[in-house]
Formats: structure tokens, sequence, C-alpha cells
């Protein structure tokens, strides 16, 4: 492969860089700097690391049997009774996932634009809207995903130089990164399942396996996605070391003062150009990969009927866009709206997690030479028990919050949900490799 196809091949999975790096990343990762320094950059390295193994699969299944991962689950669950609890639930998962995560994308880039000019929110939110249907509106995945990709380089390397410019410890750093440990203070256990959450989203799965593409080798898949994934992990990284300058509570303009407070008004430009940045091309990206996983269930028996120009996948998108543009211009307030998106997401996850499991095992659809090794298996189950302790934390202390309008913790509380978390992995476990054997 050339030099030009290989930039070109990571520009294209930067799409989903662009997709995980919103508005939710620049606030969980600046808000845990802020809190506690250097010492949850551990989580980010997991979760980086887990997002490629996930995404990765998502990619690999598409290309070795044909079918997306939409198209995948409905085949895996076609002759089940639970057909359309699954299919209900995946399409709940994605559609409001991706319509909740829509509202914060917006809010985020109206926030980082404010920064800078001082415009209404609701006329923000409506001419950012409009850019992103209009790039919505090309009729090639391919270049949709190239553009997003461009910018969120752009974006990283913005807060890759800011996060230098404030002259950070590299020795907490290098102990931050590879120490993993979860600081006593309240709170701290929250962030790291936030930042976890924030980076492997349920609808990038869907996403990267639906641009994926039979005609590119399967090598070629993996470089160009491990260099996105890696580096959007990065500039993850760089945004939590930003946000160590802010000493008191966190708030985007707290974090810009500081900045400025360092590096002049310089600071503020690249605060604000990095979160509009991130809100602009996630307001893109969610839309696009709802459309997508439309696509993929229910594009099976007429292809062009969703295809990338046709209604049915215009529908898709407009509706997740409007309904973010909607909320947003409520004049929500961005940080909450933010954190919400990241709950839901916490619980999604874990579902689409144990699907993806599933059908990468199941050797009739990806062929019994294509499905997962032992090593790579063993790697996802350790993935799907951290995601379904994320996923459980969020219901758990949703639901308990609404009964008793407090709120819970301790020891005991996560020593419980680890362990339902562990019976479920090694359930799924055992059924995806008897499935495998049949």
């Amino acid at each position: 492969m050339s030099t030009k196809k290989r930039i070109l091949n990571i520009l294209f999975w930067s799409v989903v860089s662009a997709a995980f790096i919103g508005p939710g990343t620049i606030t969980t990762a600046a808000k845990s700097g802020a809190a506690f320094g250097n010492e949850l950059l551990w989580a980010l390295l997991f979760s980086t690391l887990a997002c490629l193994l996930l995404q990765e699969a998502a990619a690999r299944l598409t290309m070795v049997s044909g079918k997306n991962l939409g198209q995948a689950i409905v085949e895996q669950f076609n002759a089940s009774k639970s057909k359309w609890l699954v299919l209900s639930l995946v399409l709940g998962a994605i559609v409001l996932g991706a319509a909740a995560y829509e509202m914060g994308n917006l809010l985020g880039a109206v926030a980082g634009f404010q920064l800078i000019f001082n415009l209404p929110s609701y006329v923000l939110v409506l001419i950012i809207g409009t850019v992103a249907a209009v790039i919505l509106s090309i009729p090639s995945l391919k270049i949709i995903s190239t553009i997003m990709g461009f910018l969120v380089v752009i974006m990283g390397l913005g807060f890759l130089i800011t996060a230098f410019l404030i002259q950070p410890s590299f020795a907490e750093i290098f102990k931050g990164a590879f120490v993993p440990r979860i600081p006593s203070e309240t709170g701290a256990g929250v962030l790291v399942l936030g930042l976890i959450g924030t980076t492997i989203v349920p609808y990038n799965l869907f996403l990267g396996s639906g641009i994926s593409s039979q005609k590119q080798k399967i090598k070629e898949m993996r470089f160009g996605l491990a260099v996105a994934v890696l580096l959007g992990g990065l500039f993850s990284m760089a945004v939590l070391i930003v946000g160590t300058s802010v000493t008191g509570k966190f708030s985007f303009e707290e974090l810009s003062l500081a900045l400025q407070q360092q590096m002049g008004i310089g600071g503020k430009y690249l605060l604000g150009f990095g979160l509009f940045a991130a809100g602009f091309t996630s307001t893109v990206t969610a839309p696009l990969a709802a459309a997508i996983t439309l696509k993929s269930l229910f594009g099976n028996k007429n292809q062009k009927k969703w295809e990338a120009k046709s209604l049915n996948f215009k529908i898709g998108w407009i509706v997740v866009l409007l309904a973010g543009v909607a909320f947003a211009a409520g004049n929500v307030k961005p940080i909450p709206a933010i954190i919400l998106a990241q709950a839901l997401n916490g619980f999604l996850l874990p579902f689409i997690s144990i699907f993806l499991f599933i059908v990468i095992n199941n050797s009739g659809i990806t062929g019994k030479e294509n499905s997962n090794p032992l090593w790579l298996n063993i790697l996802m189950i350790l993935v799907i028990f951290i995601t379904l302790i994320i996923g459980l934390n969020s219901a758990v202390k949703a639901v308990y919050s609404a009964i008793t309008s407090g709120s819970i913790s301790g020891n005991k509380y996560l020593i419980f949900i680890g362990l339902i978390s562990a019976v479920i992995s090694i359930y799924i476990w055992i059924k995806a490799r008897r499935k495998n054997n049949d």
C-alpha cells in the first residue's frame, strides 16, 4: 500500500474516532484531570484498547461474511422466540442512544463556539444542525468518513499541542497510564466508568461495521483502524492532561480561564475550537450511525431502498438530527445533558457487546476458519465483563435514585455488581462456544 493510500485509509477509519471523541469524552476526560490529575489515564488506555478490539471484530465480521453487524444479528436471532425483543433492543439502543448523544453533541459544539464568540445558543444550534445536514446529504459514506476523519485529526492535534504547552510532568503521565489505581475520593469510580463508557460507544460498532467493505483486505482494515483508534485514545488522554489545569470546580469556562493563565488568549481559542470540533464531528456521525443501523436491520430484502442517497436512509439520519436540534434548542444545560447521554450509553453497551461476541463466534455466519481464536475470545469476554459492570452500575443507580432519591455506593455494592457481571459473562462464553462447536 502506498503512503497516500495509507493516509487515506487512516482518515477513513478516523470516523470511528470522530464518533467517540465528542463532548462527552471532552467533558469526562477534562473533569477527570481536574479532579484527580493524571491518575485515571490508565482507564483511557484500557478503554482505547477495548474499543479497538470490538471495532476490529465488527469490521472483520462484515469483511468475512458479507453481512454487517445488524444483518448478522437478524440472522442469528431470526428463528428465535426472542427475535423481536432483540431487534427492539438494538433499534432502541442505537436510535435512542444516538438521539441522546445528538443533543449533547450539539450543545458541546455550541459551548465551544461560545467560548470564542458570544452568539445565542438557539441560533448556533440551527446553524450547526443545518451544516451537519448538508454534509450528511453527501451520497458517499467514504467522503463523509474522510471529511470527519480530517476534522478529528486537526482537533486532536490542537489538544496535543495544548497538553504539551501546559508543561505536564511526564513521570506522572507515565505512572497514571500504566499503574491502574482508583482514588479513594468520592466520584473516582464513577469517572473511571465514564471514561470507559465514553470511548466504547454502541452505535460506533454499527458504524464501523456498516462502512466496512469486502473490497478492502483485512490487513489494510486493521492498520487503518488501529492507527485511527489509537490516535483517538491519545487525543482523549491529551484532553485529560489539559483538564489538570483546573484547580476548582470543573466547567468549560473554568478550563478556559485556567488555560489562558498559562498560555494567554490562545488557550481559550484552542479549547473553543477543540470542543466545537468534537461536538460537530459527533453531530454528523451519530445520525449517520443510526441510519446505517436502520439499513442493516431493515434493508436486507431491498438494498436499493436503503442506499445512502435513498429516502429511507435520509429519514433515518434526519429523525436523529432533528431530535437533537429540538432538545438542544430548548436551552438545556450542556454538561448535565452530556452526562445523561453517557449514562444511557453505559446501560446499552453490554447488550451490543454480547450480540457482537455471539455473531462473531457463529461459524454459520463467519465460516469456521474466520471465527475468533481463543485468545481473542478471552479478551472480548473481559471487555464484556467490564461493560456489564458499567451497564449494571448505571441501571441499579438509576432505579435506586428514582425510588429513594438517594445514591448507592460502597465496596459490597461493587462486589455484588462484579459477581453478577462475572456470572453473565461466563454464561455468554459457554453459550457462544457451544453454538460454534455445533
